[in-house]
């Protein structure tokens, strides 16, 4: 199944016109601060079309809290950054209810997570019962307290950044916290060329950087439409059954002690679906598959101690499952 195949019939299905000028008018903000990590600000933008939620990786100093507030600078919406700490309450996060004297009754008071672009910044830092605040806000879109739901406004994502290097003090991730990411990303450091850009905007800058000077190019209502847009691009049955088949592979591996669940299909599906729409594309193909598959496999998939001895990486078990499954045509 070629692509110039399929060109023609689903050439005018679907008007991508709107994507595009999102994705553009993003980009073109956040590069005006951030250099290179081209990456990192497509995936983020593809999770934001995809309605999903991000987790970032990297040593400190790589731009991962600053490519997020650069990204939330540019909508016109709610934003909220929460730095989580070993003495941070659940409470701290969703809100809690509060003695009202005049009324006699308890007020609920909103917590920091009720926006709709949240940044949590080193989520590993705070204990399990803090981190479990989490888990019904980011897959539900609310929050229950005492009996009563909370609705989130929309759009609503999460982006969280943690630190592979440093395990002091830090509390891991449970995997039904992570199965709730859209993505992690994985980000690396500049090259060389790069580095010296990054070194000479910051002395044109004279040293400062004053993120309010970004124009807020999106609303949130374009962003629910583009939403919208995106979840309607075509997928073919056999374009389905091939990411059911990788997904059941990483179950059937050998380097696998726990492969991806039924979640991760719907997130790879839907992950395609941006990336397609992004590349101005009103159907996916198995290359859009093939781009998302790494950040939206890698932490869904715990490797063999015999792997990890042998030094091996999520990424690379996951292109050696890929190589296995026959391509549609």
């Amino acid at each position: 199944m070629s692509t110039e195949e399929n060109q023609q019939p689903f050439e005018n299905r679907t008007d991508l016109s709107g994507v595009e000028k999102l994705v553009d008018a993003i980009r073109g903000e956040i590069g005006k601060v951030i250099v290179g990590q081209h990456e990192m600000v497509d995936l983020l933008i593809a999770a934001l079309l995809a309605n999903g939620h991000v987790l970032i990786e990297g040593v400190p100093g790589t731009a991962k809290t600053l490519t997020t507030k650069l990204l939330a600078q540019t909508i016109d919406s709610d934003f909220s950054r929460i730095q989580f700490t070993p003495d941070l309450m659940p409470a701290d996060v969703t809100g809690t209810s509060v003695f009202n004297p005049k009324t006699t009754n308890f007020d609920f008071k909103q917590g920091p997570v009720f926006s709709n672009i949240v940044l949590i910044d080193e989520i590993n830092r705070s204990p399990a019962k803090t981190q479990a605040a989490l888990f019904e806000v980011m897959e539900e879109r609310q929050v229950t307290v005492d009996g009563k739901t909370y609705p989130m406004d929309a759009p609503f994502m999460v982006v969280a950044t943690q630190n592979p290097i440093e395990h002091e003090g830090t509390y891991r991730l449970p995997e039904a916290q992570l199965d709730r990411f859209l993505f992690r990303i994985d980000v690396p450091y500049p090259s060389l060329d790069e580095e010296i850009e990054i070194i000479a905007g910051s002395y044109k800058r004279k040293n400062k950087l004053n993120i309010s000077d970004l124009a807020k190019v999106v609303s949130a209502k374009d962003i629910q439409d583009q939403q919208d847009v995106v979840s309607g691009i075509h997928v073919e049955p056999e374009l389905m059954k091939y990411i059911a088949e990788i997904i059941q592979s990483t179950r059937n591996s050998s380097s696998v002690s726990i492969g991806a669940s039924p979640r991760a299909s719907v997130f790879v599906m839907r992950a395609s679906q941006a990336r397609a729409a992004m590349k101005g594309r009103d159907f996916i193909t198995p290359e859009d598959v093939k781009e998302v598959i790494n950040p939206v496999l890698r932490h869904r998939i715990t490797l063999t101690p015999e792997r990890e001895m042998e030094g091996m990486k999520p990424d690379q078990v996951i292109q050696m499952i890929l190589e296995k499954v026959e391509v549609p045509r």
